[in-house]
């Protein structure tokens, strides 16, 4: 990396022997400003804010990611219908070019607060090839570490899941536009489904898998009344039988492709056998499965789940219950999850990071210089209004390239 390499080698071998690094007087005695758990688009996008204010970072990166097994990644500009291998691939490049962050391979098992005022924080972290580097310090958390889908043991699900099956139509729906569509899930997801799918397909077929019952029915009530008129009239049909298997007859890819070229139709076809009665035949399924935290890090340290998400206060740059420690991506509760929200989130994650170390520093040199002790601390609402002013500085015009919207979107 440049010249952070020096700097991000002695650092680790420091805190894997447990030696202390030389400090200056000062902000605590840290290793990084800041380390941010997880590489996917959040943390990467997190990384890039802090790189361009010249923080000194480090990301851990387990390599497990949400969208691993899908074919294509869409809704960024300049990079739609790319693989999400390639889109990472390409970030690094161009982070490897800052020459005070740094990205690692490892998967962090442990965070603790070094003091009881959370002034910075010890990461343990299992790095390739299996050693343990348990004393590295930052003076902030970023969690970007992402969800886990909980699929069913249904044969051909987990086998073919992103390959045709799928949970997000913005994210996939448009390649299978116009082709016989599935409906996975309970019955109670499927009218908001149907909503979401009408402009790309009319031929839905609502695969519920047992759960046309009467509880399930007040669910669905509760969620959208006359939503059975609703399924009639776009002549979606619900076929509440049992699944015992779903069969790849046809692959939309060939596995061939170019992973920087956009996506194209792809044209899939799956058998799904019942447990009575004959099969039927869909060309792709959009699925509604439950989601569980890919890592258990956060909550461990105290973290608090809304709804099994992250706690992260919108109005505080997605900072969470603990103080130091923010949340970004499809982990935290804001309840988005897709690519756009997720470089979003690490973006201004990174922007209220900044000014509170920067503000925590100013302090903390004022009170050297004999600033009365009974100086009010720094507000929430003046934090925000630092921090919607440094976003208004480096975030440029509508139309612009870079251009990430309003700061209260």
């Amino acid at each position: 990396m440049r010249g952070f390499s020096a700097f991000l080698l002695s650092a680790l071998a420091a805190a894997a022997s447990g030696a202390a690094l030389p400090r200056a007087n000062g902000p605590p005695a840290t290793d990084f400003d800041a380390i941010i758990v997880g590489g996917g688009p959040a943390g990467l996008a997190a990384l890039s804010g802090l790189a361009r204010v010249r923080r000194k970072v480090l990301l851990i990166d387990s390599g497990e990611y949400r969208n691993q097994p899908t074919r294509h990644m869409h809704d960024v500009l300049g990079f739609d219908g790319v693989t999400p291998a390639y889109y990472r691939y390409a970030a690094r490049q161009q982070l490897s070019h800052y020459t005070t962050v740094a990205m690692i391979n490892g998967t962090v098992v442990k965070i603790r607060p070094a003091d009881e005022q959370n002034t910075h924080f010890v990461v343990s972290s299992l790095n390739p090839p299996g050693t343990i580097m348990t004393n590295i310090t930052a003076r902030k958390i970023v969690l970007a570490t992402g969800l886990r889908d909980i699929l069913p043991d249904t044969p051909g699900i987990r086998e073919n899941w992103g390959q045709g099956i799928f949970w997000c139509p913005w994210c996939d729906g448009h390649e299978h536009a116009d082709q016989p569509l599935g409906l996975l899930g309970s019955l109670d997801h499927v009218p908001a489904a149907v909503r979401e799918m009408l402009t790309l397909n009319k031929d839905i077929l609502a695969l519920v898998n047992g759960t046309d019952t009467p509880a399930f029915r007040a669910v669905t009530d509760a969620k959208m009344a006359n939503w059975e008129k609703y399924l009639k009239i776009h002549n979606v049909r619900v076929d509440n039988r049992t699944i015992t298997r779903l069969t790849r007859l046809r692959n939309g890819t060939i596995g061939t492709e170019d992973p920087s070229l956009p996506t194209v139709a792809e044209h899939d076809l799956f058998q799904v056998d019942f447990s009575e009665g004959g099969p039927v035949k869909r060309a792709a399924f959009l699925a509604a499965f439950p989601s569980e935290q890919t890592s258990k890090v956060g909550e461990e340290m105290g973290v608090q789940l809304w709804g099994g998400r992250l706690a992260a206060d919108q109005t505080a740059g997605l900072i969470t219950n603990v103080p130091g420690v923010y949340a970004v991506g499809d982990a935290n509760s804001d309840n988005t999850t897709n690519v756009p929200h997720a470089l979003f989130s690490g973006k201004r994650t990174a922007v209220y990071l900044h000014v509170r170390l920067a503000r925590e520093d100013g302090e903390r040199e004022l009170r050297a210089t004999s600033v009365p002790k009974d100086k009010p601390k720094t507000s929430k609402r003046a934090l925000e209004h630092a921090a919607r002013s440094l976003w208004d500085t480096v975030n440029g015009e509508p139309g612009e390239v870079l251009y990430a919207g309003e700061f209260d979107q």
